[in-house]
This record gives C-alpha cells, sequence and structure tokens, in this order.
C-alpha cells in the first residue's frame, strides 16, 4: 500500500537540494563608441532571464560617453559591472583583463561577445546549454545552421580565406576560427598563460583559440547567425587584417621554435 502523499519521501527536492550549483557566468562586451547599442543590447541579454549570469562592460574611454551610460546601467542592476580603461587599447587586451576579472571574481565560465548587436543574444542560451560538455564554445557561422547576413561576396570571401590560412599554418581544428562569440570554461582558462597573448587587437581571437587548444580544451561549435551591425561604425579595418596574417605567423614560428608549450608556465 502506497503512503498518503504528505508521508511520501520528497525525491524530487532531494534532487533538486542534491543537485549541482548553477555555473557563475560572466558576459563581457568590450565597448568603444557604443553609445547607440549598450543599453538595448543589456536589456536583450536581461530579459532572457538565465540565472547566475553577470555582466562586465569593459570601457575604452569611449569619446561618446559609452562609458558614463554604463555606469547608470551598473547603478540600476546589481549584476552589471563597468571596468573603465584609460584609451582605447584594443579588443584582445580588453578581453584579456575580463578573462582576468572572471578568474579573480570566481567565475566559472565567461562569455565574450560583440556589443553591437552582431552577436545577438538569442543565441546565448544554446551556447550556455554546451557547458556541460565542452572548455570553449564557439558561435560558428560555418557549421550547419549558422550563417551571416548582410555580407557582399567580397567580404564573405575574405572571411573564409581568413579561416582556411588559420586552420592551414596554426592547425585549427574549428570551421570559424575567427568570430568573438566565445563562452570559456574558466578552469581551462586558468592553463592558458595570458601574460604572453601576442594580439592586442583582433586576431587574438585565432589566438586564443589556439592556445585554448593547445591547453587541451575541448571545443565544440554552436551554429549562430552573424549580422551586421545595427548601428554605429565597424571598427575593423585594413591594418588590423594585415595584422592577423603576421600574428599567425609569429605564432606558428614561436611554436617551431619551441617558445609556445601546451601548459602555462612554459611560454
Amino acid at each position: 500500500m502506497r503512503p498518503p502523499a504528505a508521508t511520501r519521501p520528497a525525491r524530487s527536492l532531494q534532487r533538486v537540494s542534491e543537485s549541482a550549483p548553477m555555473p557563475r557566468t560572466l558576459i563581457v562586451l568590450a565597448t568603444y563608441n557604443e553609445r547607440e547599442n549598450l543599453s538595448t543590447l543589456v536589456e536583450t541579454i536581461l530579459a532572457l532571464g538565465l540565472p547566475d549570469l553577470d555582466i562586465l562592460v569593459v570601457d575604452d574611454n569611449s569619446p561618446d560617453g559609452t562609458g558614463q551610460l554604463a555606469d547608470g546601467l551598473a547603478a540600476a542592476h546589481a549584476n552589471i559591472r563597468v571596468l573603465h580603461r584609460e584609451g582605447k587599447l584594443g579588443l584582445g587586451t580588453a578581453h584579456v583583463a575580463a578573462m582576468r576579472h572572471a578568474i579573480e571574481h570566481g567565475y566559472d565560465f565567461v562569455v565574450t561577445m560583440d556589443a553591437d548587436f552582431s552577436h545577438h543574444p538569442r543565441h546565448l542560451p544554446d551556447i550556455l546549454a554546451r557547458r556541460t560538455d565542452a572548455d570553449l564554445i564557439l558561435g560558428s557561422r560555418y557549421v550547419p545552421g549558422g550563417g551571416v547576413r548582410n555580407w557582399g561576396r567580397l567580404r564573405r570571401l575574405m572571411s573564409w580565406g581568413a579561416n582556411a590560412y588559420v586552420r592551414l599554418v596554426l592547425g585549427l581544428k574549428p570551421r570559424d576560427c575567427s568570430g568573438a562569440y566565445k563562452c570559456y570554461r574558466v578552469a581551462t582558462l586558468r592553463r592558458v598563460d595570458l601574460d604572453h597573448i601576442v594580439a592586442r587587437g583582433y586576431a587574438f581571437q585565432e589566438e586564443i583559440t589556439w592556445r585554448m587548444q593547445l591547453a587541451g580544451a575541448r571545443i565544440v561549435e554552436v551554429p549562430i547567425l552573424f549580422e551586421n551591425r545595427r548601428l554605429g561604425q565597424t571598427k575593423m579595418s585594413w591594418r588590423e587584417i594585415a595584422g592577423l596574417f603576421t600574428t599567425v605567423l609569429r605564432l606558428r614560428w614561436r611554436k617551431l621554435c619551441g617558445r609556445i608549450h601546451h601548459s602555462k608556465g612554459c611560454d
């Protein structure tokens, strides 16, 4: 005979109480003149209702007042922080600063994404769902289900060529090595020597993916739709593109010379 409902063991409650806590996740928005996009982007992220999630805005002293706007958002939301830097120091150094923040403050995962809606927050749930079985989750334009919108033929060709070049020279396995929509497991990120990152600008994306691969990261790709920015001007330049090719060659040369190793402390 089954016991009355009031005396039955609370198995479901017991499972919940014994389950592992939700991982703490930090979303990083590196900004320079993104005043037109930041408020809407932050509100869109918060509207997803994702648990145990904080936002860190890293602003490079934007002349359009993005930093002051970010301070206002932080004052209104307890889970938003702002890191102000003295000038335009580059996307790579902004992400390194955010990674150090995540390590120092005990986060389990750190997500980087563009602050101009090129990386739409609607993809966040799919990316975060892979945290259980991956150390680096890439929002990918080049896996089935992924893609780009409003790109001309030249830009598509350049992006495809850059990814093919990086995969060939550095031996990277992912199809999309250059995107910034990434989720890192902090425990694995600790094995990467952030003091020896070469790239300061956009080439950082290829370098950090490569260094995570060298550190033994389990890497997966989640399809995303990359869209051109809604407002403001792009920060990509021909100088940044040229810097990618030279940075990749420098990394390959250092690896051949034994100056880059698989674990922190050997680089």
